[in-house]
């Protein structure tokens, strides 16, 4: 599988996305003309090379006319230019999620709904060639699934069309919200609104470069000096297939509790389940003071942090929870049903690359079973298991075998 690597060391944009994208092969003249289908005017792009420290990297700008540097725009602006322009289905598509994701955490920030949300700066002529830009260089680079590192930590403050501003701006720290953060601490903004947008719509994870042979690497040039080399690198190459499953970011919440009413944890645990906890538990520690307590933890997607913390802080006596980012390494699953003397039975298959690594016959299943036929749970478990087996081991026998070479 095709797979490019977003290495923010030095935060990201979307000109230096552009730019990245072009250095690692897209062509700079068929982007062009492809903007043009955008059927707007008063703009240009100029593809140069120039130094960041000591990395030669690609230079883009998006040069825009006078006449058209204040001509803000809203959502259903924006989406309006996409639908009338000459754009395939996925770069339309792409480029309308990420500006939505633009007016979502806008209107977060300055308490309005995404469709009043008025882009200043994000909305500009520029940015729309930025983002429509960057989807159309994925195109041309196959469409590669995107991982991308963790955003390095800035501060400082800056000035916007809403006033000053705190770094990161806050509709950038809306966006990278459930997203990893690594410690950099530089003075002036790393991550944009618009490059937060593009990382968080098109990475399909964050974190450390992924196995994968690299075929391809562009650098796409930042405009400020912040004594650092100022550049976003892509790495574009092929995924390698591994023993181990790739990882996926997680969110860990956690908090300790030694003052509620035992019966009230199954509400909580079910509340957080249904709403889509990948994992919730329950784990006895010993608190200040030698008092008995209870952690609990929950384990959700990066995206669900903000709605699991407020279920904890709502269904529990807690006066604070802790939020960490994780790793996790799953094996893929399916079911199959096995017929047993006690009826029929699922059992779960943990695959790698579509090789079985485990089963596991259904709890559910068994129970039900077993108090049917007046049995042991674990007899119906351990029949379950061994059908699984032997259904296995005769399909393994049963394969056609091709003479050796001579």
């Amino acid at each position: 599988m095709k797979i490019a690597y977003f290495d923010c060391f030095a935060g990201i944009s979307g000109d230096m996305t552009l730019g990245a994208l072009i250095g690692a092969g897209a062509d700079r003249d068929r982007l062009r003309g492809s903007l043009s289908g955008l059927g707007v005017e008063g703009f240009s792009i100029e593809v140069g090379r120039r130094m960041t420290g000591p990395i030669e990297a690609t230079d883009v700008r998006v040069i825009i006319d006078v006449h058209h540097r204040h001509h803000h725009r809203r959502l259903e602006d924006i989406r309006k230019i996409l639908r009338d322009a000459d754009l395939s289905d996925r770069v339309r598509q792409t480029a309308e999620a990420i500006f939505t994701r633009l007016a979502e955490a806008e209107g977060k920030v300055h308490g309005h709904s995404p469709e009043e949300v008025l882009f200043h700066e994000v909305g500009a002529l520029d940015a729309i060639v930025d983002i429509v830009g960057t989807t159309l260089c994925l195109e041309m680079l196959g469409w590669p699934k995107v991982v991308a590192s963790p955003m390095p930590t800035f501060h400082g403050f800056a000035k916007g069309a809403h006033g000053t501003f705190p770094l990161p701006a806050p509709a950038t720290a809306e966006l990278l919200r459930g997203v990893p953060w690594r410690k950099l601490d530089v003075e002036g903004e790393l991550v944009t609104p618009t490059g937060a947008a593009i990382v968080r719509e098109i990475a399909a994870s964050f974190g450390d470069l992924p196995a994968m042979t690299v075929e391809s690497i562009g650098y796409g040039a930042g405009k400020s000096d912040f004594g650092i080399p100022n550049a976003l690198r892509v790495m574009i190459g092929e995924e390698r297939s591994s023993s181990v499953a790739p990882a996926e970011s997680v969110a860990v919440i956690e908090t300790n509790i030694d003052d509620m009413n035992p019966q009230f944890y199954d509400a909580a645990l079910k509340r957080l389940l249904d709403a889509g906890a990948l994992d919730v538990f329950l784990s006895p520690i010993q608190m200040k003071k030698n008092r008995p307590g209870t952690l609990l933890t929950v384990i959700c997607d990066p995206d669900q942090t903000q709605s699991m913390a407020e279920i904890v802080l709502a269904e529990t006596s807690t006066f604070g929870i802790r939020i960490s980012h994780r790793e996790r390494i799953c094996l893929e699953r399916r079911w199959v049903q096995v017929e047993t003397k006690f009826g029929a039975i699922r059992i779960k298959i943990g695959e790698r690359d579509g090789r079985p690594v485990t089963a596991s016959p259904e709890y559910e299943d068994c129970k039900k079973a077993a108090l049917e036929h007046g049995v042991p749970l674990r007899r119906v478990h351990e029949m379950a298991l061994a059908v699984y087996r032997t259904a296995q081991e005769t399909a393994f026998h049963s394969r056609p075998s091709h003479p050796r070479r001579k």
